[in-house]
């Protein structure tokens, strides 16, 4: 775990307290979870190439049957 100061507004941190006092945990621990929350809902998003799932085939078993779909593709005729 790293360290790191944050400045709040008084208000916040008041309301961050209070918060933090009703649920008995400390405001640090709720800073943590939203800073995390922050970052997984605003972090890299995509970890495929954006061609990954761009088309729909319409063919349900495509999964299942792509061998048989493939049969004979790039041979000349």
């Amino acid at each position: 775990m790293e360290k790191t100061t944050v400045y709040l507004d008084q208000g916040d941190y008041r309301r961050l307290k209070q918060i933090a006092r009703r649920d008995g945990r400390k405001p640090a621990e709720l800073v943590r979870e939203a800073v995390a929350e922050y970052a997984v809902r605003h972090g890299r998003k995509r970890l495929l190439p954006r061609s990954v799932g761009s088309f729909g085939s319409r063919l349900g078993d495509l999964s299942e049957r792509a061998e048989d779909y493939l049969s004979g593709f790039g041979e000349d005729k």
